[in-house]
């Protein structure tokens, strides 16, 4: 389990990136794995939800997840839809006492709290939402809740930008979006490019006036810790399994 410095001393918010130990998974799974998409037992699954439940001090039916497609699309959390399913890529609740989460494998996992307007949010960032606008999408949903804000940002563990390996047709159609980008890619040789995610998606949050901090981790490299869709691809794995980031306002 890692936790945010920042986000720790806000009392009235409690959260936790969870790492893929102290789980009832088995094999590629092993062991907490939170991904209800993948091929794992569900009963399996559904035990390491209970856990993760238990541990942010909620009922099973209060830990709401998405359905998450690398989307842009962000969902108030509310009494009157928290109970269906949520087709989304960053949730936003005011509601007390209901942890919402996140699963990763690589993508980034974001946490936030609005002190001043008592809003608790998380976003699935990967390379997709993050290009196509679910980061700001997502504040521009906090602030029609609230024009005052004071929002803090947790930037959680995920794919490091010396594991992050793409092509040349990757890195041009970012850059055909804005030359600015060719500041998130390294050069690795004639035919692949380091990319910066981790960079990316800060500096995101940034220019939208969120102080951020970070878990630094790197789920591709920390094999013991994380679940990681491209370490799982590289071995010829059939599937993986996702960790969760959750969030609750006490």
């Amino acid at each position: 389990m890692f936790y945010s410095k920042k986000l720790k001393k806000i009392k009235k918010v409690s959260h936790c990136f969870f790492s893929r130990k102290n789980g009832f998974s088995k094999g590629i799974y092993e062991s907490l794995n939170c991904g209800r998409g993948s091929k794992d037992n569900k009963i399996s699954i559904q035990k390491n939800l209970k856990f993760v439940a238990k541990t942010m001090a909620v009922e099973r039916s209060k830990l709401i997840l998405m359905h998450q497609t690398h989307s842009n699309k962000v969902v108030e959390i509310t009494k009157k839809n928290y109970k269906k399913k949520i087709k989304a890529d960053a949730m936003i609740t005011q509601m007390r006492n209901l942890a919402i989460g996140v699963v990763t494998a690589d993508c980034v996992p974001i946490i936030f709290c609005d002190y001043k307007s008592q809003v608790a949010g998380c976003i699935h960032a990967g390379w997709k939402g993050a290009f196509t606008g679910v980061i700001e999408n997502t504040f521009k949903r906090v602030k029609r809740l609230n024009l005052k804000n004071k929002i803090y940002a947790s930037v959680g563990p995920c794919i490091g930008n010396k594991s992050y390996e793409v092509n040349v047709k990757f890195y041009k159609m970012f850059v055909s979006k804005s030359w600015k980008y060719k500041i998130y890619f390294k050069e690795k040789n004639k035919t692949k490019k380091l990319f910066n995610l981790r960079k990316f998606v800060t500096d995101k949050l940034l220019k939208l006036g969120i102080e951020v901090d970070h878990v630094n981790k790197d789920t591709f490299s920390e094999k013991s810790n994380f679940f990681s869709y491209r370490r799982s691809f590289k071995l010829k794995q059939k599937d993986y399994g996702r960790c969760i980031s959750t969030v609750r306002l006490v």
